[in-house]
């Protein structure tokens, strides 16, 4: 008996409401109560120094897709070598990707780098100050430009990242999908309508910061919650962490990819993926997709003389590299070798040593290649290792074969994710970043691992 009732009540507390039901108000007591705990508890997290733009909007930018106790060493990493708009705006791409370097979803720092001189050129390197304005610069969604406006210049708006989202939802006991962009938009309305006089942005921060530390997704901390009392979910709910409600994401695909480390003498070949699409502008090692009935090597063999016209000697297995990205996950099966017949080389496409392969922007995956190419003895054959230097950059007369941004035949092709619960990409130096979902707010060439297959806040 005790059983059934508890699934009863687990049925009552997740069916869905009539449109109109929940997500109406927020409590009257609840923002003063959030802004006064937040005063006392709020953690000393490096963008909340100042209130500087600039700061404020790459931490923002930054925060999109990884999580705050990942995003602070890269956040001070890259205020250090660009301390203000205007250094962004001088920097050349592969510099700002490099710098990036870690951090992953290479696509905002380009973004980031490409608003940067828009402002200087347009708006007189000044940051913009309405949402509007905000909105219209490169990687600036929705909730990015609520963010900036709040934060940095008081705007009376209410940046929605997963935190703010889900707080709203328990506060309001919203039972309805809140991936529907219509009950999203009662909840920013109901949040909006609730902020107190005073500064917009703080109350904003104060209420992603209760989500992040307190009204967490699956354990809230309700015991501790400084509005426990006035939240539906916590005083109406035996269960409050069943919200919010949202439908079953689907599973991601695995693609299995090979990888050819073409070595000539002590240099590798690497080349440089189109600026646009996944992983832009970032350096790699021949390879692609294995096709179903395809073995590693055959692959591997195969992309190679299809992206850069090259064939290989024997190769040896070094091993296999796994990595996820946000809509698929990877396996690459590494091998090394030595060509026969000679690649096409381009301003794109050359011949580095691995001290220098690690010098330009990698993927994460293309970096722990490299780490794996630093502690493997070469065994292979090196047919042409005694020929001089100058033979291993020598350029090639055959035109660079075009290749496509999309990633490799038949790979799901990611995108860029909404600012959830904690997400990050590839990683050099800096602690790398666990993944999970990521957290932007608007819900807002080809690598190894694109083409085989490749939150939280405050």
């Amino acid at each position: 008996m005790a059983r059934f009732k508890d699934v009863f009540r687990l049925a009552v507390e997740v069916v869905p409401r009539r449109s109109g039901e929940g997500g109406s108000a927020v409590p009257a007591g609840v923002p003063a109560a959030v802004l006064a705990w937040y005063r006392t508890h709020r953690r000393p997290l490096p963008w909340r120094a100042s209130k500087e733009p600039y700061r404020i909007w790459v931490a923002e930018v930054l925060l999109q897709q990884t999580r705050v106790d990942q995003a602070a060493p890269y956040f001070e990493r890259f205020l250090a070598r660009f301390p203000d708009l205007s250094t962004l705006a001088r920097a050349r791409t592969a510099q700002v990707l490099k710098v990036w370097q870690g951090a992953g979803y290479y696509a905002r720092a380009r973004r980031l780098h490409a608003a940067a001189r828009v402002i200087v050129r347009q708006h007189r390197g000044e940051l913009p100050r309405s949402v509007e304005t905000l909105a219209t610069l490169p990687g600036v969604g929705p909730y990015t430009a609520r963010a900036i406006a709040a934060i940095a210049f008081g705007a009376r708006v209410m940046p929605i990242d997963a935190n703010a989202l889900r707080v709203a939802a328990r506060w309001t006991r919203e039972t309805r999908d809140v991936g529907r962009s219509a009950v999203r938009a009662s909840l920013e309305a109901a949040l909006e309508r609730s902020i107190p006089p005073g500064d917009a942005g703080e109350y904003a921060q104060a209420v992603m910061e209760l989500g992040e530390t307190i009204c967490r997704p699956r354990s809230p901390r309700c015991g501790v919650c400084p509005v426990a009392r006035s939240c539906r979910a916590a005083t109406e709910l035996a269960r409050p962490e069943l919200l919010p409600h949202r439908s079953p994401p689907s599973a991601r695909p695995h693609v299995r990819g090979a990888v050819v480390a073409l070595t000539l003498g002590d240099r590798w070949l690497v080349q440089r993926r189109p600026d646009d699409g996944l992983l832009g502008g970032l350096w790699e090692f021949p390879g692609g997709k294995i096709e179903p009935g395809e073995s590693a090597e055959a692959s591997a063999r195969r992309e190679l003389q299809e992206e850069t016209g090259a064939t290989a000697g024997p190769l040896r297995a070094l091993g296999v590299v796994r990595h996820a990205y946000s809509h698929f996950t990877v396996e690459l099966h590494v091998f090394q070798g030595a060509p026969r017949r000679r690649p096409r080389t381009s301003a794109r496409r050359r011949w580095a040593t691995l001290r220098e392969v690690a010098g330009l922007p990698l993927p994460r995956a293309t970096e722990r290649i490299v780490e794996m190419l630093t502690a493997a003895p070469q065994e292979v054959g090196d047919e042409d290792a005694g020929r001089p230097r100058r033979d291993a950059g020598r350029p090639f007369s055959s035109p660079e074969r075009a290749r496509s941004p999309a990633g490799p035949r038949g790979s799901p092709r990611p995108g860029p994710g909404p600012r959830t619960g904690g997400r990050a990409s590839l990683g050099p130096r800096a602690p790398r970043p666990r993944r999970e979902a990521p957290r932007d707010p608007s819900g807002a060439g080809r690598s190894p691992a694109a083409r085989a297959g490749s939150e939280a806040r405050r």
